[in-house]
């Protein structure tokens, strides 16, 4: 495999001009790309990882360790670590399953952590739609895993939260309330699915952590980071938060009018990587989308990571082998011309 660059030529600034961009403190940082990249030349790199599962009988655990190995991750990297898995939950429709995150990927990601020697596991989430955690959990199907599986559950829509200054600086929020929880762990892992998105276009890793952020500072469905700005919130809260690692459950997804009102289609795959905007562009090329057309995957390009085909390194299956283009709807603004060619 063709090793992806790592440098391009650098551009010809003062070192008073270098100073007066930091000082103005927008320019090109908070365009999407991170100003001491652009002053060096280098460009940011990833790998991520495509594995197939047909079916969600298949042995997701080692789905998911043989994701790590790839990736680079060892027993010694993860053990003694505390882990915090974050699925997409939405609605309490178990036999939806195009819906929200299923229940056997979080019961696969928790067996692969703990089996690489994690201290602890918890699944943590703050559902958007429906103040009742509790009836989405058993709905959902995922309460019966967690229960079988002796793993704990927190609702992160009514922890007490910590303030933290917005490192994005995409929105006017000067700070972001995050659920205590994220500073009582060492890993905090993006369990997403794969949907279009009426208002983002696609929902992926990146969107998934509107869900962290509590409903009780938030309100339903999340409206103060919607009246913020949905790319922008996408933006502020991964550049604070510092996720570690993503999960991509596409083994099936949702195409159409996402992330609710869609339709099931077949992807089989599992997407994952360190990091999130080089995952969710590997998604959306296998979905049929342009991450270059998805607002906060070209603002995040070269600041949060690389979205750029020939800067991400393909381990596992190729996204073109399991390219499956899902249906975009014409009527729906965030649709039009995001389709890859």
């Amino acid at each position: 495999m063709t090793t992806p660059p790592t440098h391009t030529e650098q551009p010809t600034l003062s070192r008073r001009q270098l100073l007066q961009a930091c000082l103005v403190g927008g320019g090109i940082a908070l365009s999407g790309f991170s100003l001491l990249h652009w002053w060096t030349g280098s460009r940011l790199t990833a790998q991520t990882f495509i594995g197939q599962a047909e079916t969600y009988n298949t042995d997701l655990a080692k789905l998911i360790r043989q994701g790590f190995q790839e990736l680079g991750i060892t027993p010694s990297e993860i053990k003694g670590k505390r882990i915090l898995l974050k699925p997409n939950l939405v609605e309490p429709h178990q036999s939806l399953s195009h819906i929200n995150t299923h229940p056997l990927v979080v019961r696969g990601a928790v067996e692969a952590f703990l089996s690489l020697g994690a201290a602890s596991v918890v699944v943590a989430e703050g559902p958007g739609h429906r103040h009742d955690t509790l009836l989405v959990l058993e709905e959902s199907g995922l309460a019966d895993v967690l229960y079988e599986d002796h793993i704990p559950f927190q609702d992160l829509n009514t922890m007490g939260g910590i303030v933290m200054p917005n490192l994005g600086g995409q929105t006017t929020l000067a700070t972001l309330t995050f659920p205590r929880i994220v500073k009582e762990v060492d890993w905090v892992v993006s369990l997403a699915k794969m949907k279009t998105h009426h208002w983002a276009g696609a929902t992926l890793s990146m969107k998934n952590f509107f869900g962290v952020m509590p409903g009780n500072y938030y309100g339903w469905p999340k409206n103060v980071l919607h009246q913020a700005g949905i790319p922008q919130s996408i933006l502020d809260i991964n550049a604070t938060l510092k996720p570690h690692f993503a999960i991509v459950d596409g083994i099936i997804g949702m195409e159409g009018d996402g992330p609710i009102m869609g339709t099931p289609v077949q992807s089989g795959v599992l997407v994952m990587g360190r990091n999130l905007p080089a995952v969710d562009a590997t998604c959306c090329r296998i979905m049929g989308i342009n991450p270059d057309k998805i607002e906060y995957l070209q603002k995040a390009d070269q600041w949060l990571g690389p979205i750029h085909e020939s800067l991400i390194e393909q381990r596992g299956e190729s996204w073109r082998t399991v390219h499956r283009p899902f249906a975009l709807i014409p009527e729906i603004p965030a649709h039009r011309g995001i389709r890859l060619t």
